[in-house]
This record gives C-alpha cells, sequence and structure tokens, in this order.
C-alpha cells in the first residue's frame, strides 16, 4: 500500500510516501510566515502533492493519507478514520493546542478535497501517552477540575517516542518492550518521556504542549503566579499573554535573536550575553527534566536523544549528558554526524550496584509510525 503522510506544523507542511514500510520519496512546503495565521493549507497541499508528482509518485497512486494530529485530548486516543462526525470534534479541541491543531485541520480538509477518493486517517500525539498511571496524569488542583473539565496531563510527541522505542530496541539488541527508556524530543517543542516496558509512565509536556522544558518560543514550566499577576494588573491582555507563551519565549525570549541553536552557538561564541545564557538556560532545564523523569523507572537502560535540536545538536546534547553526569551517565562527545546511533554503551559504573545508561541519537520518524498506523487500521 502507498500512503502519503502529511505533518502539519506551525511553520511548515511535510509530506512523505511510504510504501512497504520504507520512505519512497519526500516534499516540504513552507509557509514563510505562522501557519496558524496564514489561510495557504490548500496550496500547501497542492505543492507538495506537484512535488511528489515530480518525484514519480503522482496523486492518483496514493491509496491512503495518514495526518499527525498534535492534541487527541480524552476523545481521541487511537488512530481514527476521519469523516465528517470526527471532523466536527475536532473543532472542540482547538483551544488546546491552537498552534497546532487549527492547522491539522485546515490541512486535513484541503487533503481530503484534493483526495477524496481514499480514506484519511488521524494519528494523534496524545495517543502514546493514554497509559500514563493517574498520579503522572492527574494535576493536584481541585477534584472538581478534572471531573467537570477534563485538565489533566495528555503529554504530546508520542508518535516520536513510540518510533524511538522501537529503535532503541534494535541498537541495543533487546526487545523494545523489555526496556526502561528516558526519551528526550529536542526540536522546537522540548518534551521528555519516561518509558517502561513499551509505555509511557511520565512526560514533561502536560495538557498543552506548553508545560515542561523550555523550547524554541515556549516558555515551558514558569510560576503561575507570574500569569495571575500580569492579568490582574492589566499589563498584558489575554491574546497578547497567549501570544508571548508560545511564540516570543523560550530560547527567542531570552535570546533576543531567534531559536535557531545553530545561530545562537555563534552568536555566543562571538560575545553574545544573551545567546549564552539562552543556551546556558535551555541545557540546564532539560537536564533537570530529564533527572526528574528518571525518578518514575525503577532502572535505566538508555537516554534517547531525537527531534531536530536533540539529533544535530552535538554541543547541546554534550552539554545536557555532562549536567546528568551525577546521576551515573556517560560524558559523550560533542560529534554531529549520523543518526540512530549509540553515543555510550551502557556499562557498570564505579559503584557495582549502579547501571550507566546507554546514551543513544535517533532520528525522528513520525512519518513511519504513522503509516504503520494507516497500514493496520485499513487491514483489520
Amino acid at each position: 500500500m502507498r500512503v502519503l503522510v502529511l505533518n502539519a506544523g506551525s511553520s511548515s507542511l511535510k509530506a512523505s510516501i511510504v510504501e512497504d514500510g520504507a520512505t519512497v520519496a519526500r516534499a516540504e512546503h513552507s509557509f514563510g510566515a505562522d501557519a496558524t495565521t496564514s489561510p495557504g493549507q490548500p496550496a500547501a497541499v497542492r505543492d507538495v502533492l506537484a512535488s511528489l508528482g515530480g518525484a514519480g509518485v503522482g496523486a492518483q497512486t496514493i491509496e491512503a493519507v495518514g495526518h499527525r494530529v498534535v492534541h487527541g485530548g480524552a476523545t481521541f486516543s487511537q488512530p481514527t478514520l476521519l469523516d465528517e462526525r470526527t471532523m466536527a470534534a475536532f473543532d472542540a479541541l482547538d483551544e488546546l493546542a491552537p498552534l497546532h491543531n487549527a492547522v491539522a485541520v485546515a490541512t486535513i480538509r484541503a487533503a481530503q478535497a484534493a483526495l477524496p477518493g481514499v480514506p484519511h486517517i488521524a494519528c494523534f500525539d496524545t495517543a502514546f501517552h493514554a497509559t500514563l498511571p493517574e498520579a503522572a496524569a492527574r494535576y493536584p488542583l481541585p477534584e472538581s477540575w478534572n471531573a467537570d473539565w477534563g485538565i489533566r496531563r495528555f503529554g504530546f510527541h508520542g508518535l516520536s517516542v513510540a518510533w524511538a522505542v522501537e529503535k532503541a530496541g534494535e541498537l541495543l539488541g533487546r526487545p523494545s518492550r523489555e526496556l526502561a527508556l528516558l526519551v528526550a524530543h529536542l526540536g522546537s517543542g522540548c518534551s521528555v518521556t519516561a518509558v517502561a516496558e513499551g509505555s509511557s509512565v511520565q512526560t514533561s509536556m502536560g495538557f498543552t504542549p506548553l508545560e515542561g522544558l523550555m523550547m524554541g518560543t515556549r516558555a515551558g514550566s514558569i510560576d503561575p503566579g507570574i500569569l495571575l499577576y500580569l492579568l490582574r494588573s492589566r499589563r498584558i491582555g489575554l491574546d497578547d499573554l497567549h501570544g508571548a507563551l508560545e511564540h516570543r519565549s523560550g530560547l527567542m525570549g531570552v535570546s533576543g535573536l531567534g531559536s535557531d541553536v545553530r545561530a545562537l552557538e555563534a552568536a555566543a561564541s562571538a560575545g553574545d550575553h544573551r545567546a549564552g545564557l539562552a543556551l546556558e538556560m535551555f541545557i540546564a532545564r532539560a537536564a533537570a527534566g530529564i533527572a526528574s523523569a528518571a525518578v518514575s523507572l525503577d532502572r535505566l537502560d538508555a537516554l534517547i536523544f531525537t527531534g531536530g535540536i536533540g539529533e544535530h545538536a552535538g554541543r547541546i546534547r554534550a552539554a545536557i549528558v555532562d549536567r546528568l553526569s551525577i546521576i551515573g551517565f556517560p560524558r559523550i562527545e560533542p560529534e554531529e554526524t549520523g543518526v540512530d546511533r549509540v553515543l555510550a554503551e551502557g556499562d557498570l559504573a564505579a559503584r557495582a550496584d549502579r547501571l550507566r545508561p546507554a546514551v543513544l541519537r535517533i532520528e525522528a520518524r513520525e512519518d513511519l509510525v504513522i503509516a504503520h498506523s494507516v497500514f493496520a487500521l485499513l487491514a483489520a
């Protein structure tokens, strides 16, 4: 079966063709601006289909379409065949992930119009975290908030984590369901997930993708009293506050330059204090998030880095692991070539009762996870 996988992000639409478990063609359309304010999804879908056609994959040969959707809420925890009923249910989820879900829905509708004769299936980043224990999923808030409004931790980057877990089993030569893992997805969005026996047991993102680690343009976890203060004092309006937390915080907010770590590393090397501070904060908060997630496991076999920063920013990755040496992580070299690699083998530390975990770098391949889910659903 030939499956088109569409991954609609806040700044681009990525497309890939997966056939017999392998990616045979890829295309990407950049919006050039925030897609949440752009009406360009129909044009983007036409553009990637034209690019794939130029690579020898005609639209008429596509047999199914898989879509990445960031937030499934409590409603969607499995890959779902898209029809008008399920599309209507998506509207209620927009406010939970406005940076992503609205773009995904617009892309789905554009793809359905362009490819009306094939099944369209949504795969959710939240689904992997449906296994979270209640103590991890619940917030220490009034019970009625959970019962009446569904306030709970959902978690994200689940498609990326699912792939990393399977690939780790291959690299370590052990069944993935026997492994205790930490998966650090570091990209424009950042999260860390603790995985035991193939299931998510803790994750840093929460009710929305705003919680957790410091990110490219998102703050991650901050004192909620800051937000109450700003709103009560009328120093900022609700829309402005949302824009600041989503688009003007994180590496962007601290550095004042942007969220590209390569540019920030160059600026820091040239003496830019704010760029250096942004990177220092990013490294410290990532390491703290990884250390925090580790206590959810009864042992640790490997730490996995994935996502754009996790895969390609060698100095950032090495600095994070260096901070974790106090809890048994081996130091790694800041090399930046090659993915799907074991960067440090697991071995026994000086104390015989403590295992030093392996460190892995794995390419994020949500497209293959989505395609596999499409195959499985349509074959059922």
